[in-house]
């Protein structure tokens, strides 16, 4: 049975569509689909690193797929883009009030089209025809005065870089099903006229990868596939002269960031020396970090930014206009903020976006550094201290005790890290209290750039817009189709206070979208979650009360003594104070208005 399974490679532009095909996939006993994230590029370079013989079919979408057709012979189907899935864009971006247009290649827009006359909706809808004109068309929009665009993959990937918020158009299940099933059909038809060739590459007794004959001056006599990288072909030029005439050469070989392992053998045709390549794919091995020292690669940081809230369109607000220039400079930068508000997100964010982001990122997390650890990381010779072009990230600076916050900030200065590495340090400081002292300290003496992270609750006035945004993720991350929420829960999301940010509003969210039945979410829904959610955060806030001395001490005193506590937790903020403790605002006015 196995030989009658149609292998596919699904070639996803986005991260929620490789979710989504996998997903879809599943109705199909006959297809094994394998799902890989790349977009254009990246899409192209993933089908030429894929071992030939490997798939039967190819499945992409939009420019992509365009692209893939002409470095494979293998079938490319594309996912194509229904008027339904337009039309839940649409849906979507109705809660947006600022002017906004439909922008893309024309796939997206001819049913934009259709659907707009068919519905009389007045949208503005462009078309561009190459890559290169997207930047162009968007640069016009955003001098008449346009914020957002319901686009494809590529015009959101640059209308995002510009500022713009974007609602990104996915197909839907429908359009999944369709491609599915298309490459079933061709894929069967493709495997059958290969079989000629499978048993040829089986009789020259050579297993799965790339293979390449060289003259002895580099020119090529034979490669299977027949159009390998071409990085991949510099390189083996390079050690044509290397190769014995007698004995194998074997030798690693990094090209377009894939490992392979080589062998090389030179052979006599016909009198001319030929040296005969074969090439395997390979894992780079993993090192274990040390416990509180991370160590990451730009494409884990990218995923993981990709996978956090502010990843979407529009969640950073007036925040991303400071983050660029920070970014670009090697300077050393501290990030205040409450929890909850994405301070690691934000580190990622500066070294995805900074000078070294080709070299690690070593995170160190000072609630875990103990002893031994700390030995490590100030005396070791492998400490990451010693390294030179990385960016290492300090979080929770304030949980270091006096002594080690004192040392750390003697060595930066005493060894000139700041000239080697990069340094970003972080510090919990609830809004309205002043910042830590390690804060002030390491700002002052190291010249660091301060940020400060604005909470959730001081952009009431866009919690809208922001959960429209990310409504849009869900539909794709959860397979729904979730048009909207009703005014009354859109209100209900902008009243509450928010103590634990975007962290608890991305998981009330997610739990809205997980538990939703129909296409709209109901206000008794988020009324009955986020009064779950204020208990929660009433019985953190009782935790402090817990000390307050009541022997010999009046009731005024006690009161007065509970109040202070709640709103120094939430920091200084007496509406979300007097909530947590169950009063009225006028009732903790009048306490805390009287003389002690």
């Amino acid at each position: 049975m196995e030989e009658s399974i149609v292998r596919v490679l699904g070639i996803a532009p986005f991260e929620s569509l490789r979710t989504a095909i996998e997903r879809a996939a599943e109705a199909y006993p006959g297809l094994r689909v394998d799902v890989q994230t790349g977009d254009l590029e990246e899409g192209v370079a993933i089908v030429r690193r894929s071992p030939p013989g490997d798939y039967d079919a190819i499945l992409s979408r939009g420019g992509t797929a365009e692209m893939i057709r002409r470095v494979t012979n293998l079938p490319v189907v594309e996912i194509q883009t229904s008027v339904y899935d337009v039309l839940r864009c649409i849906r979507l971006a109705q809660n947006y009030s600022s002017l906004y247009a439909i922008v893309g290649f024309p796939s997206i827009t001819e049913p934009a089209h259709i659907l707009c006359d068919l519905l009389r909706y007045d949208i503005d809808i462009l078309t561009v025809h190459a890559p290169q004109e997207v930047e162009r068309t968007l640069r016009s929009l955003q001098e008449k005065g346009y914020r957002m665009v319901i686009s494809d993959m590529v015009t959101h990937t640059v209308a995002r870089r510009m500022g713009f918020d974007a609602f990104l158009i996915t197909s839907g299940a429908e359009s999944l099903h369709d491609a599915l099933a298309q490459a079933q059909i061709q894929g069967a038809c493709f495997r059958r006229m290969r079989r000629e060739n499978l048993l040829l590459r089986q009789m020259t007794g050579q297993d799965e990868g790339i293979l390449v004959a060289l003259r002895a001056d580099g020119s090529t006599v034979f490669s299977m596939p027949e159009n390998p990288p071409e990085e991949l072909l510099a390189a083996l030029r390079q050690r044509v002269k290397e190769v014995p005439r007698h004995a194998p050469l074997r030798f690693y070989l990094n090209a377009r960031g894939a490992l392979h392992s080589v062998t090389a053998q030179a052979a006599e045709v016909e009198g001319e020396r030929l040296l005969c390549f074969h090439c395997h794919p390979t894992q780079i091995p993993l090192r274990a970090g040390r416990l509180g020292i991370r160590t990451l690669g730009k494409e884990e940081c990218d995923h993981l930014f990709m996978n956090s809230f502010y990843s979407i369109s529009g969640a950073m607000g007036e925040l991303e206009g400071r983050l660029t220039p920070i970014a670009a400079s090697r300077q050393a930068v501290m990030i205040f903020g409450e929890p909850g508000t994405g301070k690691e997100q934000i580190a990622r964010a500066i070294y995805l976006r900074g000078p070294l982001v080709n070299s690690p990122l070593v995170v160190v997390d000072c609630t875990l550094m103990d002893d031994k650890n700390w030995d490590y990381l100030l005396g070791h010779h492998a400490s990451p201290l010693n390294d030179s072009g990385s960016t290492i990230y300090f979080q929770h600076l304030e949980d270091l005790p006096a002594t080690r916050q004192s040392e750390l900030l003697s060595l930066i200065q005493e060894t000139g890290m700041t000239k080697r590495v990069r340094l970003i340090f972080s510090c919990n400081c609830l809004e309205g209290a002043p910042v830590p002292e390690v804060g002030r300290m390491f700002v002052s003496r190291l010249g660091c750039l301060a940020l400060r992270l604005p909470t959730l609750r001081s952009r009431s006035d866009e919690i809208p817009s922001l959960a429209s945004l990310y409504l849009g993720s869900l539909n794709l991350e959860l397979d729904k189709q979730i048009s909207g929420f009703d005014p009354h829960a859109v209100e209900l999301l902008r009243q509450y206070d928010w103590p634990h940010n975007y962290t608890q509003f991305k998981q009330v969210l997610h739990e809205l979208a997980t538990l939703a039945t129909s296409s709209y979410i109901r206000s008794s829904a988020v009324a009955e979650l986020l009064a779950k959610q204020r208990a929660i955060t009433r019985g953190t806030s009782a935790a402090p009360q817990s000390g307050v001395a009541i022997e010999g001490r009046t009731l005024e005193e006690i009161t007065r003594e509970v109040i202070e506590q709640s709103v120094a937790a939430h920091g200084g903020n007496q509406t979300a104070a007097a909530r947590a403790l169950g009063i009225s605002r006028t009732t903790l006015w009048r306490v805390l208005g009287k003389e002690k």
